[in-house]
C-alpha cells in the first residue's frame, strides 16, 4: 500500500469511527486490510500506549484486581473468561498463569508483546477501561477489560488502578 493509499485508509476509518463510534474495531480492521493495532490508533481520544516491556508488571498488577473479564478475539471465536487474573511465574521461557483447574491458566510469550493500550471508550453503548496487547504486526493477544459490579458499572477500584497502571508506565517510557 503506498503512502497515499494509508493515508486514505486512515482517514477513512477515522470517519467510521465517527459515524459509530461503539462500533466493533476488529470489523473496521478487516473491512480496511489493517492491522487491529492500527485502527486503535485511530481513536480520536481515550488511548495511552506503554511499551510491551511491561508485559509482566502489568499483568501482575492485574491479577491483584479480582475479577475482569479476559478476551482473545480472532476472526473465528471470541473467547470470555470472567473471574480473577491468576498470578504468573516465568519458566521454560513463557509467563505461566496458575490459574489451576478452576480457572484461566496459560502459557504466555511476554517478548512478543510489542506494544500495550489502555483503552477508554464507549463500546456498544456502555463505558468501558480495557487494557489491550500487542505483537510486532499490531495483532491483538489478548484484552482485559475492568470489571463490573451488579449494577453494570465499571468497578470503581479497578477503574482507580487502570489509571494509576496507565499513568505509571506511561511515565516510565515517556510519551505521556
Amino acid at each position: 500500500m503506498s503512502d497515499l493509499d494509508h493515508a486514505e485508509t486512515i482517514k477513512e476509518i477515522k470517519q467510521a469511527i465517527a459515524a459509530k463510534p461503539d462500533g466493533v474495531l476488529e470489523a473496521l480492521s478487516a473491512q480496511y486490510g489493517v492491522s487491529i493495532q492500527t485502527v486503535l490508533e485511530c481513536l480520536p481520544e481515550g488511548v495511552t500506549r506503554v511499551d510491551g516491556r511491561h508485559f509482566i508488571d502489568v499483568l501482575t498488577d492485574i491479577a491483584k484486581w479480582g475479577d475482569i473479564t479476559f478476551i482473545c478475539h480472532s476472526k473465528d471465536a471470541i473467547i470470555e473468561f470472567s473471574g480473577p487474573l491468576p498470578q504468573g511465574e516465568m519458566g521454560h521461557g513463557m509467563y505461566n498463569l496458575r490459574g489451576g483447574t478452576g480457572g484461566l491458566s496459560g502459557h504466555l510469550r511476554p517478548e512478543n508483546c510489542a506494544a500495550i493500550f489502555f483503552v477508554r471508550r464507549l463500546f456498544m453503548g456502555m463505558e468501558t477501561k480495557s487494557i489491550q496487547f500487542f505483537n510486532a504486526e499490531g495483532e491483538t493477544i489478548f484484552k482485559i477489560y475492568v470489571g463490573r459490579d451488579r449494577e453494570r458499572k465499571l468497578k470503581a477500584v479497578q477503574v482507580e488502578r487502570f489509571e494509576r497502571l496507565a499513568m505509571q508506565f506511561t511515565k516510565t517510557v515517556g510519551n505521556a
